[in-house]
C-alpha cells in the first residue's frame, strides 16, 4: 500500500488547492489530472507532491471557465508562458464577445419595451406622416445601435468591419439626437466611447465618455446609465494607459452601482468593470 507521507489523498489535495473531491475524480476520469497511484483493493486515489502545482493551475484556469481541452493544452506546456498567455488572451476575447452579446440583447430588449413589439410589425409602405417619420428615424437609430453590437460581438473583425462599426455608432447617435430622449443620447455617447475603446483609440473614447456623463448629470439620469457613464470613463482612461484615473472612475462606477435598483443590472455593471483592460479586480 503506497500511502507514504509524500502522497496525498483526494481530500488532502482538494483542500490544498481549492478544488472539490468530486472535481478531482472527474478530472481523473477525463484524463486531465490522473493520480500517481490508485489502490487496487480500495480504489482510493493518491497524488504526488509534484501534482499540487498542476492541480492549482487547473483550479485557476477552470475558475475563469477555460474549456477543459484548453486547460489540457496549458498543462502540456507548463513552461511555455507565451503559449499559455495566448490561450488566455483568446479566451478573454470570447468572454468579452459573450458580454457584449448580453449587453446588446439587453439594449435590444429596452428598445422593444420603449417602442413596443407591435412597432416592429408595422407596414413600412404606409404613408409617412410626421409621427410615422419620427418612428422610422427612431427605428433606424435602434437598428444601427443594435448593428454596432452585432459587430462588436464578433471575436475577430476586418478593418472594413471596424470602420462600419464606428460609422454606425455615430449614425445611431445622430438619429437619437433627432428623436431620442436624454437617456438615448447618453447611451449613444456611451456606445461611441466603447467602440473607440475597442479600437484602442483613447482620445475620442474619452471625449464621448465625458459627453455621456455630462448628459446624465444635466438630466439627473441615475441607476445603471450613470454607472455605465463612469465605467466608460474608466475604460477610456485604461486604454490611454492612465491606471490611476481608470481606478478612480471605476470606484465612481462601483459607488453608483450600489444604487442600481435591479440586481441583474448591477451585476452587469460589475461584470463589465472586470473587463476593463490592464486593470486587476480590486473590489
Amino acid at each position: 500500500m503506497a500511502d507514504g507521507p509524500e502522497l496525498l489523498t483526494v481530500g488532502q489535495l482538494a483542500r490544498r488547492v481549492g478544488l472539490t473531491a468530486k472535481a478531482l475524480r472527474h478530472y481523473d476520469r477525463v484524463g486531465l489530472l490522473v493520480p500517481t497511484l490508485v489502490d487496487p483493493d480500495t480504489g482510493y486515489r493518491f497524488y504526488g507532491p509534484e501534482q499540487v502545482a498542476h492541480a492549482r493551475l487547473v483550479q485557476a484556469l477552470r475558475s475563469v471557465d477555460l474549456p477543459l481541452e484548453q486547460v489540457r493544452a496549458c498543462l502540456a506546456m507548463p513552461d511555455d508562458r507565451a503559449g499559455v498567455q495566448q490561450l488566455l488572451t483568446a479566451h478573454r476575447r470570447r468572454l468579452q464577445a459573450r458580454l457584449d452579446r448580453v449587453r446588446g440583447e439587453l439594449h435590444r430588449t429596452d428598445h422593444l419595451i420603449e417602442d413596443g413589439v407591435t412597432a416592429q410589425m408595422t407596414d413600412q409602405d404606409t404613408q409617412h406622416t410626421p409621427a410615422t417619420a419620427a418612428g422610422d428615424e427612431r427605428r433606424m437609430a435602434a437598428d444601427l445601435f443594435n448593428g454596432v453590437w452585432r459587430l462588436m460581438e464578433k471575436e475577430s473583425r476586418s478593418v472594413e468591419e471596424d470602420d462600419r462599426m464606428l460609422h454606425m455608432a455615430h449614425a445611431s447617435r445622430h438619429h437619437w439626437g433627432q428623436v431620442g430622449t436624454a437617456v438615448n443620447l447618453s447611451r449613444g455617447e456611451w456606445q461611441c466611447s466603447r467602440v473607440y475603446a475597442v479600437l484602442g483609440r483613447a482620445e475620442p473614447a474619452l471625449h464621448h465618455a465625458r459627453r455621456g456623463l455630462e448628459i446624465c448629470q444635466a438630466h439627473n439620469i441615475a441607476d445603471w446609465d450613470l454607472a455605465f457613464a463612469y465605467e466608460s470613463l474608466a475604460r477610456a482612461h485604461a486604454v490611454a494607459g492612465d491606471k490611476e484615473q481608470a481606478r478612480a472612475w471605476t470606484e465612481q462606477a462601483l459607488a453608483a452601482a450600489e444604487d442600481i435598483a435591479e440586481d441583474e443590472d448591477r451585476e452587469l455593471v460589475l461584470t463589465d468593470l472586470e473587463s476593463i483592460p490592464a486593470q486587476p479586480r480590486f473590489w
